[in-house]
């Protein structure tokens, strides 16, 4: 499993950058270049329940790892969610059980500097390594207003 790294410089505070990566509005906004339609639901606790889906309903079911508002946020992803069903066990889970999402913020004067790790399998590193520069830009635009 690979660690992909990516990272951007946002003219804003780390509070405002954080606001945009996590409120519900922003968040469907710059998610949106993943999948249309998606949306995240958390219960914002350690080893809580999180799901990440698209416009159906169907997506990702993770857990919070670490939280440290404004500066540290990991996911760590268990499952997915199909048609209402939750899968734990299938081979196409046995790919992404267990892979940490990490987002970091570090000031850098008044202005933030994003950092996004992500374990990742072969089979869809390219996705994520075309997509995440958009979504990144798309943080950086939204946090700036």
């Amino acid at each position: 499993m690979e660690k992909l790294k990516f990272n951007i410089h946002i003219n804003a505070s780390k509070e405002k950058v954080w606001k945009t990566l996590w409120d519900h509005e922003t968040y469907k906004k710059w998610s949106s270049v993943f999948s249309e339609g998606s949306s995240m639901e958390s219960d914002w606790k350690i080893n809580g329940r999180t799901l990440f889906v698209d416009g159906k309903g169907n997506g990702m079911i993770s857990t919070i790892a670490e939280l440290k508002e404004n500066e540290f946020l990991s996911f760590k992803h268990l499952g997915f969610i199909k048609d209402g069903i939750e899968d734990y066990e299938s081979e196409e889970i046995k790919k992404w059980s267990g892979i940490f999402e990490n987002y970091t913020l570090k000031p850098s004067g008044n202005n933030t500097e994003l950092f996004i790790e992500m374990d990742m399998n072969d089979e869809y590193k390219d996705f994520f390594l075309n997509t995440w520069p958009l979504a990144l830009n798309k943080i950086k635009e939204l946090s700036e207003q």
